[in-house]
């Protein structure tokens, strides 16, 4: 009877923990506008002003992109202006296709009533894995580059109902309100997969734009919340495991570096030969380690070079983050090599994907959703895509960050390297930059990592890395 009060505790205070994360995310005034709504007997549509503002007068970068809202009036396109530009970078497009481009991006929040996580009683993330699902969702991005492309978009972005929109129908209130309940009553909400592989296929003109729904669908089913998924949460804590981590810890950013590294060298698929990952040791990329990596697949027969996502953990500051960096940061989320930075604000990880004059446009993973079994042929997609960009100050973000780029192959990473040294240097001014890329190997700098069992899946060395960078990091809740 101990036990299973016990149990029955821990499963009120998930719901509690999940129902609170929403009701941050989505915003308390729901519920307010959910019980004006029953005191009026013809109820009007609620507006609540919860929108994320954008400057008509400031163009966005997001992953490279550049958009500018003023190139749009009335939903009349503007014709291009020779003028229209900021610094290199070309107008890509108005709001709307900034939107549809926003949307496409992966999105990988809390999940709840997924299989339980081995070792753990644990059914959820709510409340502890958000930096897992940030560093999901830059990995996603990396993948999105190397299978479809930076001009790939998803042709079903803008008909994703968008619960940050202006006006809030008493239709969005009564559904997320439904939600809420739900999470407190211990029901799942029901979904209708609207967007199915079925209903989208027959719209496709092509073979080329079927190919790209199939690889989108199978780029998020290796994300799934389930032990097999192979960058799911299930799989991502296993290897965590290793460095002292466990279900239900915090992870910081350089944790999750590493984690993400393990996760796609031992991903057995077929598609995945053709890419890998390089984590920066001490804020210190080594050129000729990271063209070995990408040429490893050459020794074996294979003639083409691997695409490479390197991650550099970093810090912006001491206690807080300087802001000298800013500029920095903007340019790096202006580089067509930026997959997006994980990293936050004190007690909550975010994944930055772009900015706004001195603001950061990000996605927040800080929205409990239910489990969806992405091994169904036809899973519902909506969920995997946010309607709702969000803006953050830079002077509010957390100095412990992982800064993330792809590179197609090797003259890709050598292109990529000169263009960030460059930026490294303008930025770093009369101080040390922020990280540095140097010719060679790290054993010719004697940081040699000893040989370790084969059966250890980081080295002693990264051990000892992992173990300073869970010390010194914020705790992200």
């Amino acid at each position: 009877m101990e036990a299973t009060g016990t149990e029955e505790v821990d499963k009120l205070k998930t719901k509690f923990i999940s129902a609170w994360n929403n009701m941050k995310y989505i915003s308390v005034y729901s519920i307010v506008a959910r019980c004006l709504y029953n005191l009026q007997s013809n109820p009007p549509s609620w507006v609540l002003k919860t929108k994320t503002y954008f400057s008509r007068n400031s163009p966005v970068l997001l992953l490279g992109k550049c958009y500018h809202f003023k190139c749009e009036d009335e939903n009349k396109l503007l014709p291009a202006r020779s003028g229209c530009t900021i610094e290199d970078h070309v107008i890509s497009g108005n709001v709307e296709e900034f939107r549809k481009d926003f949307i496409s991006r992966i999105w990988l929040t809390y999940r709840e009533e997924f299989p339980q996580i081995e070792g753990s009683s644990l059914t959820t993330d709510c409340g502890w894995g958000c930096t897992l699902r940030t560093g999901q969702m830059l990995l996603a991005q990396g993948l999105i580059l190397h299978f479809l492309g930076r001009a790939w978009t998803w042709p079903d972005a803008l008909n994703i109902e968008n619960s940050d929109s202006e006006s809030w129908t008493s239709h969005t209130v009564k559904k997320f309100t439904a939600s809420f309940e739900a999470s407190l009553s211990g029901e799942r909400e029901l979904k209708t997969p609207t967007i199915s592989l079925k209903d989208t296929i027959g719209r496709y003109s092509d073979d080329h734009e079927m190919r790209n729904e199939i690889y989108h669908r199978k780029i998020v089913s290796w994300f799934g919340d389930s032990p097999l998924a192979l960058f799911g949460l299930h799989r991502l804590i296993e290897y965590g495991k290793k460095s002292g981590k466990k279900a239900g810890d915090w992870y910081g950013p350089a944790v999750v570096a590493h984690i993400l590294r393990k996760a796609v060298e031992e991903a057995r698929h077929p598609d995945l030969r053709g890419i890998t990952i390089y984590v920066a040791q001490d804020c210190t990329v080594y050129s000729s380690d990271v063209i070995d990596k990408q040429c490893a697949s050459i020794a074996s027969g294979n003639t083409d070079d691997k695409a490479v996502i390197i991650l550099v953990p970093v810090r912006l500051g001491g206690e807080r983050t300087n802001t000298d960096y800013l500029e920095f940061i903007k340019g790096i989320l202006s580089l067509e090599y930026c997959v997006g930075i994980i990293g936050g604000k004190p007690k909550q990880s975010y994944y930055f994907a772009g900015f706004q004059d001195d603001s950061l446009i990000y996605m927040d993973p800080h929205y409990c959703q239910s489990f969806v079994d992405v091994s169904i042929k036809d899973f519902p997609l909506e969920t995997f895509h946010c309607p709702s960009p969000k803006k953050m100050s830079f002077r509010k973000m957390d100095p412990s960050c992982t800064i993330g780029f792809y590179c197609r192959n090797v003259q890709d990473f050598k292109r990529a390297s000169e263009e960030i040294t460059k930026m490294l240097k303008i930025s770093s001014k009369e101080k040390y930059p922020l990280f540095t890329f140097v010719n060679g190997h790290s054993r010719d700098y004697d940081f040699t990592s000893p040989t370790t069992n084969k059966e250890d899946i980081f080295s002693e060395d990264e051990n000892k890395r992992l173990k300073r960078f869970s010390t010194e990091e914020f705790v992200l809740l």
